[in-house]
């Protein structure tokens, strides 16, 4: 820039920022709020937060390595007994998510081996294949037919069912 500008057309700009004088001996309310605010609001709520978080850390809790107690079969619990129905219901459904995650984790196994082999899928991955047939069909004499509103009792139902046809038809064959 040239030495020889205007300098009433172009002002210098304050080396320092002006503090503002005060007029008055009256503090300012805003102040007054925002510190009232800051020992009555904001401070307990920190206190207890903070004091929450040393709480959980030292007991640290994974929910998704939560572990539950096996709890009785449908077919073991009194006649009458509510809290047993509801925890062998509850402890079947966790039962049915993990048998469709293992049916799910082998197929995903199987089609990752169908992409890596590609043309050689059904001479090296037979086993898998084999793996997926026997999960599929655990899974389906187990689930199968029961809709997407089954329970415990029509699942154990179905299982008797499947016994007694086992049953008759080991009977006829030894006749």
């Amino acid at each position: 820039m040239p030495e020889d500008h205007d300098l009433d057309a172009y002002k210098v700009p304050p080396k320092r920022t002006p503090v503002s004088e005060r007029l008055t001996s009256v503090p300012n309310p805003v102040d007054i709020i925002q510190t009232v605010f800051s020992y009555v609001v904001e401070a307990p709520v920190t206190f207890f937060r903070e004091w929450i978080e040393r709480q959980q850390s030292k007991n640290k809790f994974y929910y998704y390595h939560q572990k539950f107690r096996r709890v009785p079969d449908l077919s073991e619990c009194l006649e009458g007994d509510y809290l047993c129905f509801f925890e062998a219901e509850a402890q079947w459904r966790r039962d049915r998510m993990v048998d469709q995650q293992i049916v799910e984790i082998v197929r995903e196994r199987l089609s990752a081996c169908k992409q890596r082999e590609g043309p050689n899928q059904f001479q090296n991955c037979a086993k898998d294949m084999e793996l997926l047939a026997q999960v599929t069909k655990a899974y389906q004499d187990k689930y199968g037919d029961l809709g997407v509103h089954g329970n415990a009792r029509t699942c154990l139902m179905k299982q008797k069912h499947r016994m007694m046809e086992e049953r008759k038809a080991q009977a006829n064959a030894s006749q």
